[in-house]
């Protein structure tokens, strides 16, 4: 059935509908059906219950999708599904808008195609700035409008160093002067109060200075030692 209720009413109000459990997730995760007034959608539900613990981040990973979608929606990127916070069947958790992509699609696939480095150079962008622990190959999802989404943001936004990726075919390059101006931006308006209300001060000040040392530097960073990759990459 077509989305005609915007998608936000539907995530935050729509009747939920557990669908199944998306496999290959170290979290509990599943496909819902949300229904609201004869419109539906798909989404993906992160319930906190459903998180295993870790010694490096704090219970409520889902919180970390939300700020991830936020800080997107801030820079004006639009890489992030629509996500919310919300209780469900398993309790508070986010909601995200489920993509409708070729699954046969990733990182790896989708870098052959010259078309795609603009949007990939931006989610690159995107993971430095939220200082993305887990960016896998198979987390870059080629949408039915052509776009290319990042999904699965829980390990974002750590005050220390955590970066591990896949996305270093662009180190050396310059990054896109536009989007630089939008971090410029960010950072001159000051950020978004729906934002820094889902980060630790530590971690708000450690995302502002991620911010200013790429304007400062201008350029995609180098592994140089090959250790900065997530496992599985795909």
């Amino acid at each position: 059935m077509p989305l005609t209720v915007p998608g936000l009413d539907l995530l935050t109000r729509g009747e939920v509908a557990v669908k199944g459990r998306l496999p290959c997730s170290s979290n509990a995760t599943f496909l819902c059906e949300l229904a609201l007034a004869g419109s539906s959608t798909l989404a993906v539900y992160k319930p906190q219950r459903g998180e295993r613990p870790l010694w490096d981040f704090p219970p409520g990973l889902f919180n970390r999708e939300l700020a991830a979608y936020r800080l997107s929606d801030a820079l004006g990127w639009g890489l992030v599904p629509l996500t919310v916070r919300r209780d469900g069947p398993y309790g508070e958790g986010s909601f995200q808008l489920f993509v409708h992509a070729d699954f046969d699609q990733h990182y790896f696939t989708l870098l052959e195609e010259p078309a795609h480095h603009e949007r990939l150079k931006r989610i690159c962008a995107f993971d430095l700035l939220a200082n993305n622990a887990d960016r896998k190959s198979g987390h870059c999802l080629l949408g039915p409008d052509g776009k290319i989404y990042a999904v699965d943001n829980g390990l974002t936004f750590h005050a220390e160093p955590k970066l591990r990726t896949v996305i270093w075919q662009f180190g050396g390059e310059p990054v896109p002067g536009a989007a630089l101006e939008d971090v410029r931006r960010l950072l001159a308006a000051g950020l978004p109060q729906g934002l820094t209300e889902l980060l630790h001060q530590t971690e708000g000040d450690a995302f502002r200075a991620r911010a200013e040392a790429l304007l400062v530097d201008g350029r995609f960073p180098l592994d140089a030692g090959g250790v900065r990759y997530p496992w599985p990459l795909v």
